[in-house]
């Protein structure tokens, strides 16, 4: 189902395929999107967090879970800025820099789910994130490699290489298994997951939008 709601965004959103297949990369576009990633990235261990308060006490085996991934995930920004910085992006325009509406919205959906239907909705959400790293993020890194040089993903490739020397998409697999049958229902997580699709997809709309004129005058 994934893959699926992922061909529809490719269908729709500018340079979106290329991108994911390892066809196509930009300067701009790629610094930005890094960008995002590092923001999105703080944001994500906020709502997590959050998501943990919520399972309290009920299910001791999903909390600790997910405060295994935690614990395994919170810092991993750092290994993104460090390949910023090489770029020329210091840590003072990283901060200044505001997240797309794409990503608000997200975190704003997964902090009010958290409060109606526990963590659910958060590590529903944290496994896409695994499975899409899985599937794509080495596709990406490695043309970015190709195109500005091994010494500006070296952070991002350590990051790939930890998620997959500790699992994480099995990790979390097991994590969203467990707090679906205790939290949810298997069609609120479908229902979930399309959600999440669909704001990736504005997300690679709005960068395409931000950056496209920049590449062209560039040009």
């Amino acid at each position: 189902m994934a893959a699926e709601l992922m061909e529809r965004q490719f269908e729709r959103v500018p340079r979106m395929r290329e991108l994911h297949s390892g066809e196509w990369i930009e300067r701009d576009y790629y610094v930005r999107h890094m960008t995002e990633t590092v923001l999105r990235i703080r944001l994500n261990n906020e709502v997590d967090t959050y998501a943990l308060f919520k399972v309290g006490s009920q299910d001791d085996t999903l909390a600790a879970r997910l405060a295994q991934y935690l614990a395994e995930e919170f810092g991993h920004e750092g290994m993104f800025t460090r390949d910023l910085a090489r770029f020329g992006v210091g840590i003072d325009a990283l901060n200044a820099t505001p997240v797309f509406p794409s990503t608000a919205k997200l975190m704003g959906y997964l902090r009010l789910a958290a409060d109606t239907r526990g963590p659910a909705p958060t590590t529903l959400w944290d496994w896409f994130v695994e499975w899409y790293s899985d599937r794509y993020n080495q596709v990406i890194t490695d043309k970015a490699a190709e195109e500005f040089g091994r010494e500006f993903v070296r952070g991002t490739q350590t990051h790939l290489d930890f998620d997959e020397a500790h699992d994480h998409d099995e990790l979390m697999f097991r994590t969203v298994s467990r707090a679906v049958a205790r939290f949810g229902t298997a069609e609120q997580a479908y229902a979930d997951l399309a959600t999440y699709v669909d704001l990736i997809g504005d997300y690679f709309a709005e960068l395409h939008a931000a950056t496209a004129v920049r590449a062209v005058s560039r040009a």
